[in-house]
């Protein structure tokens, strides 16, 4: 599930992700609202819940942390096995400190998207 509200980085992203074959399908949402409703909506389908999720930090209404404090209620069988990584422009310390302590987040990525450090975390 890539969760961004950059249409370009969307495309792009998903383009690299359908390029390399990394997931079978996947799932694009453009703001943390739809990513929510999709995954609650979802819940009980679990052959239709991404197993990595790339989130972008910084967006309008909900933000990437503003999500992650929704996601935390979603099931924890589903949680435990979805991976979460975040994703960047932004060199601010306190966004890389947040998400360095968030325990649903396995790392945070700089953009543009380094597929050699993508591909690690799947």
């Amino acid at each position: 599930m890539l969760i961004d509200d950059n249409e370009i980085d969307l495309k792009i992203n998903a383009k690299l992700i359908s390029l390399f074959k990394l997931f079978d399908e996947t799932i694009i949402c453009q703001s943390a609202e739809d990513a929510l409703d999709y995954l609650n909506k979802h819940s009980n389908e679990t052959e239709k819940l991404p197993s990595f999720i790339l989130l972008d930090i910084q967006m309008p209404d909900m933000d990437g942390f503003d999500f992650l404090e929704q996601y935390k209620n979603l099931s924890k069988t589903f949680t435990d096995k979805c991976t979460v990584a975040m994703l960047s422009s932004t060199l601010d310390f306190g966004d890389i400190q947040r998400a360095e302590a968030n325990p649903y987040v396995v790392k945070l990525l700089k953009k543009p998207l380094s597929l050699p450090e993508l591909t690690q975390l799947v």
